[in-house]
């Protein structure tokens, strides 16, 4: 945990893994375990190209990430 893409990926993974088991947990869970992937796969390349020095695509990808979680597994987050 030495850069700021160390600690931004952990954070969105960590997201991502409390919303597949809240999901996971309904009675008849909306997505499967493979609508995680993509997002995850994301944030593992996000850190990767982040700790390389290619910030620019590491922010796309992260950019890429998150728009996937919100159109596709469209998180409900109440105020």
């Amino acid at each position: 945990m030495e850069t700021v893409y160390d600690w931004i990926t952990v954070l969105g993974f960590a997201g991502l893994v409390t919303l597949f088991l809240q999901r996971s947990s309904l009675e008849n869970p909306p997505d499967t375990i493979w609508h995680y992937l993509p997002p995850a796969i994301g944030a593992a390349l996000t850190n990767y190209f982040g700790n390389e020095g290619n910030h620019i695509v590491a922010i796309a990808v992260g950019i890429a990430s998150i728009a996937y979680v919100i159109l596709v597994l469209k998180p409900r987050i109440k105020a």
